[in-house]
């Protein structure tokens, strides 16, 4: 091995969707960032953001690159897999820690695709060339080597009725866009690439909160589902002092059986941690921003953003789990 991939350029989050002049715009994918080399010799390493080695958990890509890349290539990219007509990102969670028989199992369950977006490496260091030239150089790759699944040439664009259209793809797992600026070298680490993500303000059911009924510190949200079950669908970051004082001025203990009962909550994604949940009569809504990211039980993914409450909603008005953004 005679050179080593970059550190992954990085984004900033901007509250614009426009398309900046002289620069790209590509789709942000609901997966999980990563970078792949192929050395000579036969080996190859698929590496996270943070630099974890998940080649053995994703064997079949391992195979594909050796099968149709060129030695001596680097790509950046997104891991990605697909169920039922949308992205699944938990599927990638749960294959993360799997090795052996147990990922080529999982391989074959729940096939990943590497979205790439960026060369990095061809035979020379790639990262001082403009995105422009490098992005031509990754479509020749596709075009000469005819690269087939799990490789995706993910889209590009300076036109921005095209990156607008994009942000339809919602229902399939497009989180957003990335901005790039056509004459910008890939700098390892640096976060001046800009990204958008779709947000959307929506209703939700408080069924239960961390902290205390006096002191809530985040909320866990539900939506009922056509048969009259409170869903979990979500938690909210942290509270401020001031809303908090305002949700426990709104909440009280559950009058009679709680739908929640005997339930256990994740403190998030990658640990096994629970939380410490004290269940609230659900009876109080809370209008919520959320952004498109959820698993494929309808949950959303990442923690939502208290906006208000919403007196004036009943909770038989708020959108049934699988409706709206759930849907």
């Amino acid at each position: 091995m005679t050179w080593a991939l970059p550190e992954p350029m990085l984004a900033t989050a901007v509250a614009i969707a426009d398309l900046p002049e002289k620069s790209a715009g590509e789709p942000k994918w609901d997966g999980y960032r990563a970078q792949l080399a192929v050395y000579a010799g036969g080996r190859v390493l698929l590496r996270s953001r943070r630099g974890t080695d998940m080649t053995a958990s994703f064997p079949e890509i391992r195979a594909a690159a050796l099968a149709q890349l060129p030695e001596d290539t680097g790509l950046d990219g997104e891991l990605v897999v697909w169920e039922r007509d949308r992205l699944a990102f938990e599927r990638l969670q749960q294959r993360l820690a799997r090795r052996g028989a147990a990922a080529a199992q999982a391989a074959r369950e729940w096939p990943a695709h590497f979205v790439a977006f960026d060369l990095v490496h061809r035979g020379d260091d790639l990262t001082g060339w403009p995105y422009a030239r490098r992005r031509a150089a990754l479509e020749a790759l596709f075009a000469e080597r005819g690269l087939t699944a799990p490789w995706v040439l993910c889209p590009s664009t300076t036109d921005p009725a095209v990156a607008r259209e994009w942000l339809s793809w919602t229902a399939a797992g497009v989180e957003g866009l990335c901005f790039k600026r056509l004459d910008e070298s890939y700098r390892g680490g640096v976060r001046s690439w800009r990204k958008y993500k779709v947000r959307v303000t929506t209703e939700a059911v408080i069924g239960a909160v961390t902290g205390s009924l006096t002191a809530p510190r985040t909320l866990l949200l539900g939506r009922y589902d056509p048969a009259g079950r409170l869903r979990h669908v979500g938690r909210s970051t942290t509270l401020s002092r001031a809303a908090s004082r305002a949700v426990a001025d709104q909440l009280a203990p559950p009058r009679g059986a709680h739908p929640w009962t005997g339930w256990t909550f994740s403190a998030g994604w990658g640990t096994q941690r629970t939380l410490d949940a004290v269940l609230v009569r659900p009876d109080v809504v809370m209008e919520v921003d959320v952004d498109v990211a959820r698993d494929s039980a309808g949950r959303w993914r990442h923690p939502v953003r208290p906006h208000r409450i919403r007196a004036d909603v009943d909770v038989q008005e708020v959108p049934l789990f699988g409706e709206g953004t759930l849907s």
